[in-house]
């Protein structure tokens, strides 16, 4: 279906055309004087230079061919040249049963989809998800589903964190701890336990003490260092541990995430890009791109427009090391290899921004990846805690994720259980699926580039512009059309036939802007705008059940319209809070 912005700027594009001025000028817009009209078109003005006249009379002309629309009931000239307008409430109505009819409430899809992959997430493995890691994951799996809503082919991909350094430190503190195990004897040619050394919580315990004891004992830190070379340049028993790591980290990683509904589709690493690494050198030095600066290999970056410097790209340190802009050019010879990307998002702190310019411009600059691939950098803020400073736990330290999704969850189990009136096993089911929401929605409903608090207490009210409100707002409209159903009605077939009152025809103008809505987050990669979306398409039907007296209607073809709106309305919250990563409980 097309967009309902569009089948009216349709109509005003014929009407100029008739008048004598060109269709470019019939752009409509929301009105932002709602209590005026509900669109406006200023193109008038747009148009006065071109054809010398006052805009209001352009206006004028254009309005005296609108009086037999077949989409407004109202069109006005307004000084200085303003054409403000008014929908018919049955062409509104019609609109709302084609979206009903149709598969995924009518979105106008792509005609072009794109292959795109979304990097995000990001972990280190061996270490815990902490709220540092929540961004990332909540803002890029949102992306990831607002591209898929709209048609393209999407591929996440975690990113891990694994390898290098960090392998060394755990190798190192491992062999300390446990000498006699097999992968420290050169000798050993059997085969390897195929059981891990360690547990998660001990992993998890060994990379912090090794990293404290590298930074105060120079030689654990070399010793630290030639394990992670002698890794990275083969070593069987060291490849049998980073196995073994792997497998335990990512197992818990995969865990951690599905509690926060989020998936990947790839779990790739930066231990994949290595194999890329030594070819890819070699080019950039044969087609002379790369070259020696104080000893390490840089791409230079700089370009004449730039305001200030941009330092050089660094690919390989004097030594022959590797760095991160190394593997993320690699990586990109990987995904250009492997999935001949259109598009490449990355959902990463903003403060990586100068990092992620070098390496796009690298990969431009050296063919690594064709002109046409789009490389989008999406960068997000902090999340603080109510001091301002990044949201720590209460005894200063930075929080495990689990740990937060558990106070989030204990909070609104606590919220749901003052007036519970279902069983203990289900307010419990109740309180994990709300608790997602307030953490999802408190996030996205902030700018991802913006820094935000997290306030447990806002987050977790049923009031104001959160999560629990939204689904408040779609478990209150289930519990309608489940009553409307006990009561003998079917709900197949209903159709909505129009407004009687101003609250209803709000909420109609709300839900037919969701496909521009969806089409507009994914254009400008803004999960935030679907979050204001919702909260005015939750306001705007809490008005009007309030002021309605819907499943007391005794008029049973208004009655019939009222459902009708509902269950359209109910689907579009549905869709919009699938693409944001959450869903909504069948009772509250």
């Amino acid at each position: 279906m097309k967009k309902i912005m569009d089948l009216i700027a349709e109509e005003l594009a014929e009407a100029f055309e008739k008048a004598g001025y060109d269709r470019k000028y019939a752009k409509v817009t929301l009105s932002n004087r709602p209590d005026l009209c509900e669109y406006q078109c200023n193109g008038a003005m747009a148009g006065a230079k071109t054809y010398h006249k006052a805009p209001i009379m352009i206006a004028e002309d254009v309005v005296a061919l609108l009086q037999d629309s077949r989409c407004l009931s109202e069109a006005g000239a307004v000084k200085p040249g303003f054409i403000n307008m008014k929908l018919k409430e049955e062409y509104v109505a019609d609109y709302l049963n084609q979206m009903e009819e149709s598969s995924d409430l009518g979105l106008e899809k792509t005609e072009n989809p794109e292959m795109i992959v979304v990097d995000y997430g990001g972990p280190n493995v061996a270490k815990p998800l902490h709220v540092g890691h929540l961004r990332s994951a909540i803002i890029g799996e949102s992306v990831k589903r607002i591209s898929r809503k709209m048609g393209h082919k999407v591929l996440g991909d975690i990113h891990l964190g694994d390898w290098g350094y960090q392998m060394g430190l755990i190798i190192t503190e491992l062999r300390e701890r446990k000498p006699d195990l097999p992968y420290f004897d050169d000798a050993f040619e059997g085969e390897y336990p195929q059981e891990a050394p360690f547990t998660i919580g001990e992993l998890e315990e060994i990379y912090p003490t090794a990293s404290g004891r590298a930074k105060e004992d120079e030689a654990y830190r070399e010793n630290a260092l030639h394990a992670t070379y002698l890794l990275q340049n083969g070593h069987r028993g060291y490849t049998a541990i980073w196995n073994h790591i792997m497998h335990v980290s990512v197992t818990d990683l995969k865990k951690n995430y599905a509690n926060l509904n989020v998936d990947f589709d790839l779990w790739k690493g930066e231990s994949d890009a290595q194999a890329y690494i030594p070819d890819m050198i070699e080019r950039l030095k044969k087609d002379g791109y790369a070259h020696q600066d104080q000893g390490a290999l840089v791409i230079d970056v700089q370009e004449e427009t730039d305001t200030k410097e941009i330092p050089p790209c660094m690919i390989q340190k004097s030594d022959g090391a590797s760095l991160y802009g190394t593997t993320d050019l690699a990586t990109l010879v990987q995904r250009v290899e492997d999935y001949r990307p259109d598009r490449i998002i990355y959902v990463v702190d903003k403060r990586q921004e100068l990092h992620f310019v070098q390496v796009f411009r690298a990969a431009k600059k050296t063919g690594i990846v064709p002109e046409e691939t789009s490389l989008k950098f999406l960068g997000f803020g902090t999340m603080n805690g109510k001091d301002g400073k990044p949201f720590k736990t209460r005894e200063g330290g930075v929080m495990r994720l689990e740990n937060l999704i558990a106070e989030i969850t204990e909070e609104m189990y606590r919220k749901i259980d003052e007036n519970r009136t279902v069983e203990e096993a289900e307010a419990k089911e109740t309180a994990k699926i709300v608790g997602m929401a307030a953490i999802k929605y408190g996030d996205l409903s902030n700018q991802a580039s913006k820094d935000y608090v997290f306030d447990v207490d806002r987050f977790t009210s049923f009031e104001g512009n959160t999560g629990p409100y939204i689904l408040y707002t779609i478990v209150r409209i289930k519990s309608i059309l489940n009553k409307y159903q006990a009561s003998g009605h079917e709900l197949e077939g209903l159709k909505v036939a129009g407004a009687t009152s101003e609250s209803e025809k709000a909420l109609m103008l709300e839900v037919v802007k969701y496909n521009e809505v969806m089409e507009t987050a994914f254009e400008e990669l803004a999960p935030h705008k679907i979050c204001a979306y919702i909260y005015d398409l939750a306001n705007a039907f809490n008005r009007f059940y309030h002021e309605t007296r819907i499943l007391a209607e005794e008029d049973e073809e208004k009655q019939k319209s009222y459902i009708a709106l509902l269950k359209v309305t109910k689907n579009v919250l549905e869709a919009c809070i699938d693409v944001l990563g959450f869903e909504a409980p069948e009772r509250m």
